[in-house]
């Protein structure tokens, strides 16, 4: 069987080639596409060239362990199952599935890999299972208090969702930061109380303010998700003392200059790294990967993310969902590849 995939094969290129989708072996499914999520972090930074050599995180990203071009993209594939391998149950076959898979018209994966999707999750929402789970993540990690001041800093994907779980918290402050006005908008909508241009000196300076209303000034809890490493100054600009910064950036190859001096080392600030491959230590005796995808599939149903999809593009036409992507930050939000453009909405 023929199947369409997507490759990044220079910075800046993206083309959609023909591939072999072979017949599922022992212990496999054949997954037969509907949508596919563009990754505006990873996979952006692929697409400008912009990848470490760092392959730690192999295992669950294509992308990593290489910046070798062509590579093909993607991690997030929702379909339908339509062929099962030998010892696998066919009870499989006509199911919805999520996979973490580059993006394809069809897709043969380990039966143990793939991740059933209830009802009540459309294919569209199941392109969030990942970003979702990146934010869980992150709040745990950030571990929010009740009464605190938060600040969020980066709105993309993964700062509104973030934004939006910790809305249910019952903080005294929720702000977040974007330079692109229309995500810090959204940010509001997600549950923000207040919004602000990080590269405003005036906007800062009235955040500034809203954080000093007590004797101790500053933040408790700062979220650098912008994806721009100089966000780590501007957390610890607004950490208060003995605040926590959790770093959830992942800035690829480009260099990190942090100020560690004066109002870092003074406020006994705390600097908490956060990614989504593995979880803090003390937490994985309780938070096995399988309660963590359960947490998501349920919260699904409940965030109504829909409207966070600005685009739906053909996988066809990927190479113009990429340029999207990098080129129009204020617009481009959820691009969604659609594999049968006459039949992505989730109804079995």
């Amino acid at each position: 069987m023929r199947a369409s995939e997507v490759w990044i094969c220079e910075p800046g290129q993206v083309a959609v080639r023909p591939g072999e989708s072979r017949t599922p072996a022992s212990g496999e499914v054949g997954v037969r596409t509907r949508v596919c999520g563009i990754s505006p972090g990873t996979e952006l930074l692929a697409f400008r060239g912009a990848l470490p050599e760092s392959g730690e995180d192999a295992e669950i990203d294509p992308h990593a362990g290489h910046n070798q071009y062509p590579m093909r993209t993607g991690y997030c594939l929702v379909g339908k199952v339509d062929a099962v391998g030998e010892d696998v149950d066919r009870s499989w076959i006509g199911q919805r599935v999520f996979a973490f898979h580059p993006h394809a018209s069809r897709a043969t994966v380990p039966a143990d890999s793939i991740i059933p999707l209830p009802d009540s999750v459309s294919d569209e929402r199941a392109t969030f299972i990942p970003n979702l789970e990146t934010a869980i993540g992150l709040v745990h990690d950030a571990r929010p208090m009740l009464g605190e001041r938060v600040v969020v800093l980066g709105q993309g994907i993964v700062g509104l969702l973030v934004t939006r779980l910790l809305s249910r918290y019952p903080l005294e402050l929720l702000a977040v930061a974007d330079p692109v006005p229309e995500r810090r908008e959204r940010g509001l909508t997600m549950g923000a109380d207040v919004a602000v241009d990080p590269a405003a000196r005036r906007d800062m300076s009235k955040l500034e303010d809203r954080l000093r209303l007590e004797d101790r000034p500053g933040a408790d809890l700062v979220l650098e998700l912008s994806g721009n490493p100089a966000g780590l100054n501007d957390a610890i600009a607004l950490a208060g003392f003995g605040g926590r910064i959790v770093a959830g950036s992942w800035y690829g190859n480009k260099p990190a200059g942090i100020d560690l001096g004066g109002r870092f080392h003074r406020n006994r600030i705390s600097l908490i790294s956060s990614q989504v491959s593995t979880i803090s230590p003390d937490l994985t005796g309780r938070w096995t990967k399988q309660r963590r995808m359960g947490r998501v599939l349920r919260l699904l149903p409940e965030l109504q993310l829909e409207e966070l999809i600005t685009h739906r593009v053909p996988l066809e036409q990927a190479g113009r969902a990429f340029e999207l992507v990098d080129k129009n930050p204020a617009e481009s939000l959820q691009v969604v590849l659609a594999a049968n453009e006459d039949d992505t909405d989730g109804s079995s």
